[in-house]
């Protein structure tokens, strides 16, 4: 695999058990690109101890008066140059190809895990959590992915060039290859130590950065309620926090660096007397002496390899554990699909609350507990939050269906949606049946003053289209981001579409419109909305009231209001003193039916007039 060819068709199934089974799984599905950096390895190393010995052979050939010998020294020198640059520049290559290639693996394998789990993940996982893994957790797992193939070549090189030392002048270089293993594995104990530091590093870290996360994505709220600076002094605290384990980390690191120059140091002392000593005894030549000093100069360049996959394996092992966590995680119903992928449409049923939802027709679906309704409304999509009885849309359980089946033939709004970053047309640009166009999408969403908004918030934007959007839609308001993300939900156009609470942000006369928009555009297909305001129920063909999780009366919003107190309670907002009181029972309803009735053709002083009137009616009779 090539960076040309990214991204991958297809991932793979990773071995998530454990964040070593994971790097393992990587190394082995990148045994290509392992044994090219190998080879290129082994010639760049290689090629880099051969220089001493290139030496050596020339100093003796000085001494020797040796013209012959020492033009093939200098030929065999300008040999090793030569597979330095080549070694030196395509392991280069192949080790960017295996570190980039690595992360965009694992890059892919979260995506599609998010993708299969919806939002099912920001429940199970920080949100936090999953940026820091796929960010900065992704790099490190990559780069040792990528330093496993330069270690192996420079372990294989130092067993070469210790060989032949040995048989080069086997006195120095029995004292090298007694030496060298000794300085590999000399930090061996220091490293455990070293790796629960980094571990806590980057937990310390995984927790500063899911602080940040939900910071940013409550600023709004935090600024509201004057509660910013409170959650500043939080993540300075967490931040101090990263900084002081980076700091005890980096010592023990140091100190690993430092007896990785001490010890080959030593060694070279030791090498030069012993050297000088069998030299001046006539044991072995000037030549020979000065080949061992400088092998073991060089040879500290691929011993530097030893401390770095150390490292790289520290800081790694946690990463590679955090992603295996999330990628371990399983939809609760996910049977891989046992049935064609044929998209039923039918009634929509869900057998453990009762409810149903007919086909080609806006059921409205009232739940006094918002998170009742949240979970409910995830159910109907196929993606319960716990395990229990599929829902059954045209008879079909859902669960039986292909992933990507299901998802087309139902789509859950979610009461909160996220717009992406981009131009307005890129957010609109969304798999669709092609039978709505976006401006009339955007029309039953009433986003008249939302492109009005767009466009003279842009420089050089004169289509609303063509309008950039801010990441999470953060300068538009609450309400706008609402009316985009529906008429998002829209173009779609699917068979089924579950809206929660999709108009809970915008004003009364806005939501009516929108109310009669969505009736018109999606007449005759099947609509779900999770909602308790009457302008939406009073336009609904069918209503149910679902309480403790059943479904407790069907009818008309106009009759419900009247024959169903619970039903009542929850779209008056009425209070238990009130119930118990009997206050306003015959009132209340007859204002409330005042307020769902006046006509959405238009926002005149009318439908304010009648729409006042009800709130006071209210007011008074409560």
């Amino acid at each position: 695999m090539q960076i040309q060819d990214l991204p991958y068709p297809d991932p793979g199934v990773p071995d998530a058990r454990s964040g070593p089974r994971f790097l393992w799984w990587l190394g082995r599905n990148q045994l290509g690109g392992q044994f090219r950096a190998l080879a290129w390895g082994l010639l760049h190393f290689v090629s880099v101890s051969a220089q001493p010995f290139c030496v050596g052979y020339a100093v003796q050939a000085v001494v020797d008066r040796s013209g012959t010998r020492l033009a093939l020294a200098g030929g065999l020198m300008a040999l090793c140059c030569v597979g330095i640059a080549v070694g030196d520049t395509f392991l280069h290559r192949a080790a960017v190809t295996n570190w980039i290639t690595a992360a965009a693996r694992v890059q892919q394998l979260l995506a599609r895990k998010a993708a299969q789990l919806g939002s099912a993940l920001t429940r199970r996982v920080a949100a936090g959590e999953v940026v820091a893994v796929s960010t900065g957790d992704v790099e490190k797992i990559g780069w040792f992915v990528e330093s496993v193939s330069r270690f192996t070549a420079a372990a294989l090189t130092v067993v070469l060039v210790c060989v032949g030392l040995v048989v080069y002048q086997p006195a120095l270089g029995l004292v090298v290859a007694v030496g060298l293993p000794v300085l590999a594995l000399a930090v061996l104990p220091l490293l455990p130590r070293a790796t629960r530091r980094a571990d806590f590093q980057r937990e310390k870290a995984g927790r500063a950065t899911e602080l940040a996360s939900d910071t940013v994505a409550g600023l709004r709220v935090l600024r509201g309620i004057g509660g910013e600076e409170l959650f500043l002094d939080r993540y300075r605290r967490a931040s101090q926090e990263v900084r002081h384990a980076a700091v005890r980390s980096a010592r023990m690191w140091s100190l690993i660096s430092a007896i990785q120059v001490l010890l080959p140091g030593l060694l070279l002392i030791a090498v030069v007397c012993y050297g000088v000593h069998l030299a001046r005894q006539g044991r072995i030549t000037v030549g020979e002496l000065v080949a061992v000093y400088s092998s073991v100069m060089v040879l500290t360049y691929p011993l530097r390899h030893f401390e770095e996959i150390a490292m790289a394996y520290s800081f790694s092992r946690p990463s590679a554990r955090r992603a295996a966590g999330v990628l371990s995680l399983e939809r609760i119903t996910d049977t891989g699909g046992s049935r064609a992928a044929d998209v039923p449409s039918g009634d929509l049923y869900d057998p453990d609350t009762g409810l149903l939802a007919p086909a080609g027709r806006l059921t409205a679906v009232v739940c006094g507990d918002p998170d009742a309704a949240g979970r409910l409304a995830e159910r109907l999509g196929g993606h319960p939050a716990e395990a229990g009885t599929s829902v059954l849309l045209d008879g079909v359980p859902l669960d039986e269906l292909p992933l990507d089946t299901a998802r087309t033939a139902v789509l859950v709004q979610d009461k909160d949606p996220v717009l992406l970053s981009g131009s307005l047309r890129e957010l609109l640009d969304v798999p669709a049946s092609g039978d709505v166009d976006p401006r009339e999408a955007l029309a039953a969403a009433q986003c008249g003053d939302v492109l009005e908004a767009l466009v003279q918030g842009s420089f050089d934007a004169e289509d609303p289209m063509d309008a950039r959007i801010t990441e999470r839609g953060r300068s538009l308001s609450g309400g706008q981001r609402q009316r985009l993300a529906l008429a998002r939900s829209l173009i779609t156009d699917p068979g089924v579409l579950v809206l929660d609470e999709p108009t809970s942000a915008v004003d009364s006369h806005t939501e009516a419109r929108i109310a009669e928009g969505v009736r018109r555009l999606r007449a005759g297909r099947t609509t779900v909305v999770f909602t308790s305001s009457p302008l939406l129920l009073d336009r609904a063909d069918r209503v149910v009231l679902v309480h403790e999780g059943e479904v407790a009366a069907v009818g008309v919003h106009r009759e419900l209001v009247h024959t169903e107190p619970r039903y009542r309670a929850v779209v008056t907002r009425e209070t238990d003193e009130e119930r118990a009181f009997g206050a306003g029972s015959e009132a209340v309803p007859e204002a409330m039916s005042a307020v769902s009735a006046p006509s959405t053709a238009s926002a005149g002083s009318e439908d304010e007039g009648a729409f006042r009137g009800a709130l006071e009616e209210i007011e008074e009779t409560a």
